[in-house]
């Protein structure tokens, strides 16, 4: 009996301790889709830090980040959650990777102009271009195909993201749903184009699975070059 009773409160200490570290610290999820390819494939699992953001301290550009759906960016079938009695009970306290968000890179936060694109087909962020050849998929023509190659801008609310996939022409991301009703040369609507700063779960700083692929995940330091909006 002792050994029983023994056991129980293990299992819930361990229970109690699982669900604190995913509300507060780290959190599992896996890739749904290509969008984030080369780096990130779909089915890699990742893991997402939630300290550096606390305190009001939001994304910084080049981040890639993991948050809530804004409003029908997700397919169905990267909205599903995990299946099966175990998978689903693991998965709420923070020990089986989650489904139902979306991963991408934070190109602009509150104040800067995203601009697509220069002579050489790059993004630019407060007039600075983005070298981006290192971590993005290879384009055609430009880095931005899926909202078109030109005439585009944002600027970025306060309290808002301006978010992109790293495999361009595969990612519905903030540049899509920017210009998703003017892609064939009407004009953009930023509505629905950012994201929420509160919606943002967390920082992905590592892939776990598959092991051979196990990576850190950092910030590229390109970013660092762009001055404030």
């Amino acid at each position: 009996m002792k050994v029983i009773v023994e056991t129980i409160v293990l299992v819930l200490v361990a229970v109690a301790l699982a669900v604190v570290v995913k509300t507060f610290f780290v959190q599992a999820f896996y890739i749904p889709s290509g969008s984030m390819e080369p780096g990130l494939k779909i089915n890699d699992r990742i893991l997402v830090e939630k300290p550096s953001y606390w305190f009001g301290s939001g994304p910084s550009r080049g981040d890639i980040v993991v948050f809530k759906d804004p409003g029908n960016w997700l397919t169905p079938a990267d909205d599903a959650p995990p299946t099966g009695a175990l998978s689903s009970g693991l998965a709420k306290i923070g020990l089986y990777p989650t489904g139902g968000h979306l991963v991408k890179r934070v190109i602009g936060v509150a104040g800067d102009k995203i601009v697509c694109c220069d002579a050489q087909g790059r993004i630019s962020v407060n007039g600075t271009a983005l070298d981006e050849a290192t971590y993005i998929a290879p384009q055609n023509a430009c880095n931005g195909p899926m909202a078109g190659c030109k005439g585009w801008s944002a600027t970025v609310p306060k309290g808002k993201l301006f978010v992109m996939g790293d495999n361009r022409g595969e990612s519905a991301d903030s540049s899509y749903h920017l210009c998703r009703s003017g892609s064939n040369g009407g004009p953009c609507d930023s509505d629905g184009a950012f994201v929420p700063v509160s919606d943002v779960v967390g920082k992905v700083f590592a892939l776990i699975w598959p092991a051979g692929d196990a990576k850190w995940v950092k910030r590229p330091a390109d970013f660092a070059k762009i001055a404030s909006p």
